[in-house]
């Protein structure tokens, strides 16, 4: 009895001391917001007009979103290249051959060119050939260990397909080409089979493990994967394929993307380079935004009693953005982009396939209340905000629409983010060690002035 009595004092002591560290923490790393601006902080590697410091080349990804003129920055609809290649143009272009796109995208963000037929074909045998796991990867590293957040479960199994490897600190490029191509063909098994040991462990469902299929597509396999009666349609997996191709990159700025550049001017592994890029993409800011948004159309769906009510949507919109509603952020999820203003064209690409999977499932009604949330979102924002600051909705207002209509559960939003943008990430590592000579070290200045020791009896 005394211990236990003890251990609950001693408990109580110790977290009255945190809350002490805790006040301390707060106070003493706090940064007078003046100071950034007194020493010309480039906070967030932005400048003082919105856009990113340059601190990089690359032939992988371009956005573009606005035309200097005069020394005024002007926007304009937004658009996206792969390897210079327009990504509207590219999705165009397989799916008027009634193809899937996320493979011929892969090859195109490595090889820096479009494949031919019998390239492309090969390179498809390639990820298929590639596709299962080492031996007793499975058991050891994913069963015997299951976790309820998949982003941490995904990188930490990244991080452990290290050991399968023998050449796994061989940074040749040759060498780290097949890795990625490794974690290229194997990150949707790895999600698929994660995703099932958690459902098993934590939620007391069925275990079931569909080993992936040489015949299909990534988008075809994921969704075979994860189904337990292994089926889907034509419509399915031709709008996952779309996500897919749209996540695939996005310019090396972006927060996991140049994640992934920092560490590898490191000389790091590839595993280690490509573990930081799925715990980048894992934050809300990040690669979980369609979470946000997908909890914040709960709000709006449960305080919205006709959605298709304009002026009722307007006035719940205008609430969220002066705090009065849903999480009191001021935020309204998937509206606005850090560089796109008038379009994003990964969103418009998204929506039109997104509203023909409606009319095919009976969401056309939340579908409406959507876009009825696109187009008054920007007047409210400058009716709320006083700002004549052009805004769009971004790739992940529909993207989580878009996985909810094809039953895909929320905990899988990310992990298939991860799945698609490793690509990118692949193609800027391999660019980063070809022509990178330097580890990227940017400065922080100390403005903390000097402060003299004293012995512990001083104190």
């Amino acid at each position: 009895m005394n211990g236990k009595v003890n251990n609950e004092e001693l408990k109580l002591k110790m977290n009255e001391f945190m809350n002490i560290m805790n006040e301390k923490n707060c106070l003493n790393n706090y940064i007078d917001p003046e100071l950034y601006d007194k020493f010309n902080v480039k906070r967030g590697l932005r400048n003082n007009d919105g856009t990113g410091v340059l601190v990089g080349l690359t032939e992988i990804g371009e956005v573009h979103a606005y035309v200097i003129e005069e020394n005024e920055k002007l926007p304009v609809p937004g658009r996206l290249r792969y390897r210079g290649i327009d990504i509207n143009d590219f999705v165009k272009g397989y799916q008027e051959e009634k193809r899937f796109g996320f493979e011929e995208c892969c090859y195109l963000l490595l090889a820096g060119e479009l494949p031919n037929k019998d390239q492309l074909e090969s390179f498809k045998d390639l990820l298929a050939y590639r596709r299962e796991l080492p031996s007793g990867f499975t058991e050891d590293i994913i069963l015997k260990l299951p976790c309820k957040d998949l982003m941490n479960k995904l990188s930490r199994s990244i991080l452990s397909l290290y050991s399968y490897d023998e050449a796994a600190d061989d940074i040749s490029v040759k060498n780290v080409f097949s890795q990625c191509i490794n974690l290229i063909a194997q990150m949707p098994t790895i999600t698929a089979y994660s995703y099932q040991a958690k459902k098993h462990y934590f939620d007391g469902e069925s275990l079931f493990i569909h080993s992936p299929k040489p015949e299909l597509s990534t988008a075809e396999n994921l969704l075979y994967m994860i189904r337990p009666d292994h089926s889907y349609s034509k419509l399915e997996s031709e709008i996952l394929d779309l996500n897919l191709v749209l996540h695939a990159e996005h310019g090396g700025g972006n927060n996991s993307t140049f994640a992934v550049h920092v560490v590898t001017t490191s000389g790091t592994d590839t595993y280690s380079a490509m573990a930081s890029g799925v715990c980048s993409l894992k934050g809300g800011k990040h690669g979980g935004a369609n979470l946000q948004v997908m909890k914040m159309m709960d709000n709006i769906k449960e305080n919205i009693s006709n959605w298709e009510d304009e002026e009722e949507i307007f006035e719940y919109l205008c609430k969220i953005l002066r705090k009065e509603a849903y999480d009191k952020t001021g935020l309204i999820y998937g509206i606005g982009h850090a560089v796109y203003t008038i379009s994003d064209p990964r969103a418009v690409l998204l929506k039109e396939k997104a509203g023909e999977l409606a009319a095919s499932s009976g969401f056309e009604k939340e579908f409406n209340l959507y876009t009825s949330i696109e187009k008054l979102a920007p007047e409210a924002f400058a009716k709320v905000k006083q700002s004549d600051k052009i805004v769009c909705a971004n790739v992940d207002f529909y993207s989580g629409l878009v996985y909810r209509m094809l039953g895909i559960p929320r905990e899988l939003y990310t992990p298939i983010f991860a799945i698609s943008r490793v690509a990118g990430w692949s193609a800027h590592r391999i660019e980063e060690l070809i022509n990178g000579n330097r580890i990227i070290r940017p400065a922080y200045k100390n403005v903390l002035p000097k402060v003299k020791y004293t012995k512990l009896e001083e104190r």
